[in-house]
């Protein structure tokens, strides 16, 4: 069983960055593929980024490819999504995801087998 914990949500002014962490347990994360969703109020969950196991592969959602870095570090068994030139669009509860490791990276919600409780990230305009 996999445990995932998220840190390091908050508030900030667009334009801003924040960088969102998510601490894993259990299976070796070296197995795992990692993925970051986020849901706004009122909205569906969206896929944001994903990266494999050994990051060589990476996928971001249009929306903030060229803003978002997803990374993890295997030694620390965490994987971490930094935000640079934030709208208040990108605000929500973002949630840390994992799933077995395969050779591309799925973007729906229900490829991921475990989650997070997730972080709520607030973009002022």
């Amino acid at each position: 069983q996999v445990q995932l914990v998220e840190f390091g949500g908050g508030l900030v002014q667009a334009g801003g960055s924040l960088r969102i962490s998510c601490a894993a347990s259990g299976p070796p994360f070296t197995t795992l593929i990692m993925g970051w969703f986020r849901q706004g109020a009122g909205k569906e969950r969206e896929f944001v980024a994903a990266i494999t196991s050994n990051s060589g592969i990476t996928s971001y959602a249009d929306s903030i490819k060229g803003r978002f870095t997803i990374s993890r570090d295997n030694a620390k068994n965490t994987v971490y999504l930094q935000m640079n030139s934030l709208k208040p669009e990108d605000t929500g509860v973002y949630s840390c995801a994992a799933r077995p490791n395969r050779y591309t990276i799925p973007r729906s919600p229900t490829d991921y087998n475990y989650w997070g409780r997730g972080t709520q990230v607030t973009v002022s305009s």
